[in-house]
């Protein structure tokens, strides 16, 4: 018997009657049901949680004229992330607890404040509660807890975004003060040097001031000295003018008495009148000369006396002008220091000057200048430094797209798995009738290969119509979903071969380990050690990755690697299973010439 005979005995067999083509019918359908409503029950998950509902609490109080609790609720409900519900702290506890929301969100009364604590003397964190029931869905606590990540990445960025506008106008303010400081501060190094110059002058006429002074107060000793003398001298001659007048006047006092006793002794001589009359005429003139000359002499010693006074008035002022001229050579000698040590403090004011000019010139330079829209975007980038740019050398185009791989490949063994329930992989008249183990074993591998290989079909229809998943290799992803069920099918039959119903339950339990060690939602990395190793070893882990290489467009010589390891476990299944039904035929009993369908 050849072996599509074979096959097609088998396939008349599974549909000899009604009910086996409803078995079959209904065995065929469980890998496109249960991938299928699977993929379709999570196709895309996340494009659907704006009809999560999450209670949101605003007991923000607020802080000055800010209320950041009521802007960040505000743009929370207009995101529409998720189905936020404002509500009370009591009303969102009892949703909590009842499950009319998933989790709930506080913003707590010192919201507000605490943001803003940063520009106080005790700056504080700001917190955001988050309540979650693991009792509602344990999923949508581990959403929750993402969702408040980006709340708080927001928050952050809001204030950060906020104070860094406010820093940037204040140095934007004291660039400008400055620029102003700058310019006075070149206008004081202008000044400074003016007034070095001008103190630089002045001690030079200060110096020669001096110079004069101390000349002047040396000549003003000498004509004190002199005017003194002089002085001296007048007092002494007035002295002697003094005298000469009081004998003078004493001469003067005295004629009226000596002509009294002239005119009596010339009497007594016996003279007449007339001889005295002629003598006394000759007496009177010289008695006139003798009071005119001392009214001379009187005027003479009045002069002399003021010549005296004047001599004495001016040595007491020529005496006054030397200790005036004492002071100002002194004077003059203190203002040429004061004004070499002013010129000297006015060359540092200038050196200051000049340096503070340049300094603030300098941090002018440093600070640059900026308009509101350029400080607007630095603010936006100091709060926000860093964007994450992702590329994707491969992309799944949906969450579920993503799972497809793992699903479809485990959809495939839960087919091939189920045929062989109904499906009887080795005749056992053929193994006796026919010593052609190796025919018997491909027409007993190929009739659930084959079946496998159409509910693939179906399968990839599903996904690429109903569900509209992408593939960058469509006829590549199929060739490996029909592949995956020729390898599956070897490897169950050879397990059904060598130990038949204990085989066919070890599928199952090979199925479970493969869920787990496959790869298909977590990285394989994350599997306990043991189970990392069952990894590399059974092909559900190469057939999700050779689907995943195709249908999103990775690797193509990756997938190749895949599709060899999945050739070897094809032909190591297919060659064990020869070798079990070359055992059978030279181990055949009673039982096994029992009549079969396959005839």
């Amino acid at each position: 018997m050849k072996i599509p005979a074979m096959i097609a005995a088998e396939l008349r067999r599974l549909t000899s009657t009604r009910m086996s083509v409803i078995a079959l019918i209904a065995l065929m359908l469980v890998p496109v049901l249960y991938g299928g409503l699977y993929l379709w029950a999570n196709q895309d998950p996340y494009a659907r949680l704006s009809q999560v509902p999450v209670g949101l609490v605003v007991a923000d109080e607020g802080s000055g004229d800010q209320n950041y609790g009521d802007r960040v609720a505000d743009e929370l409900v207009k995101g529409g992330a998720f189905d936020w519900r404002i509500m009370s702290a009591d009303a969102a506890t009892e949703a909590l607890h009842d499950g009319t929301v998933d989790f709930t969100v506080t913003l707590p009364k010192d919201f507000s404040t605490a943001l803003t604590s940063v520009s106080t003397d005790s700056p504080h964190q700001a917190k955001i509660l988050l309540e979650t029931n693991d009792a509602n869905n344990y999923l949508a606590s581990t959403i929750g807890s993402q969702a408040v990540e980006k709340i708080r990445s927001s928050v952050a960025k809001l204030v950060g975004e906020e104070a860094a506008s406010t820093l940037l106008t204040a140095i934007s303010d004291i660039r400008a003060n400055l620029v102003t400081a700058a310019d006075g501060a070149g206008k004081l190094a202008d000044g400074a040097a003016t007034a070095h110059d001008g103190a630089a002058k002045l001690h030079d006429g200060a110096s020669q001031l001096a110079t004069g002074t101390a000349t002047l107060s040396q000549g003003a000793h000498q004509v004190a000295s002199g005017a003194a003398q002089v002085a001296a001298g007048d007092r002494q001659i007035a002295g002697y003018a003094d005298k000469a007048g009081t004998a003078a006047q004493d001469v003067t006092d005295a004629l009226p008495q000596a002509r009294a006793d002239i005119i009596a002794e010339l009497e007594k001589q016996g003279l007449d009148q007339a001889q005295i009359d002629a003598v006394v005429a000759k007496l009177d003139v010289l008695g006139d000369k003798v009071r005119a000359g001392n009214t001379t002499v009187q005027g003479a010693v009045g002069k002399i006396d003021q010549l005296a006074a004047g001599a004495d008035q001016v040595a007491a002022g020529a005496a006054q002008v030397a200790s005036g001229a004492d002071a100002a050579a002194a004077g003059s000698a203190q203002l040429a220091t004061g004004s070499a040590a002013l010129a000297d403090g006015l060359g540092t004011l200038t050196n200051g000057a000049d340096q503070l000019r340049d300094g603030l010139d300098a941090g002018v330079a440093k600070i640059p200048d900026s308009s509101a829209a350029l400080r607007a975007a630095q603010a936006k980038t100091i709060a926000d430094p860093v964007q994450v740019s992702s590329g994707k050398l491969a992309a799944a185009s949906n969450y579920g797209s993503g799972l497809a791989p793992f699903f479809a490949a485990l959809a495939g063994w839960i087919g091939i798995y189920a045929l062989f329930l109904i499906v009887k992989p080795i005749s056992r008249r053929a193994v006796t009738a026919l010593h052609k183990p190796i025919r018997i074993t491909v027409a007993g591998w190929l009739t659930p290969a084959v079946l496998g290989g159409i509910q693939m079909v179906a399968l990839f229809g599903i996904l690429a119509v109903a569900l509209g998943f992408g593939f960058a290799h469509p006829l590549g992803t199929l060739g490996v979903m029909i592949a995956a069920s020729f390898v599956y099918a070897s490897i169950i039959l050879a397990l059904n071969v060598w130990l038949g119903s204990v085989g066919q339950f070890l599928g199952l339990v090979l199925m479970v380990l493969q869920l787990v060690t496959a790869g298909g939602t977590f990285p394989w990395q994350t599997l306990p050690q043991p189970l990392e190793g069952l990894h590399h070893v059974l092909p559900m882990g190469y057939v999700v990755d050779a689907m995943r290489q195709l249908m999103y467009g990775g690797d193509l010589a990756r997938a190749g690697t895949d599709m060899l390891v999945l050739a070897a476990w094809l032909v190591g299944a297919l060659v064990l299973s020869a070798i079990g039904v070359t055992r059978m035929t030279h181990r055949r009993t009673l039982r096994d010439l029992q009549p079969s369908l396959i005839g």
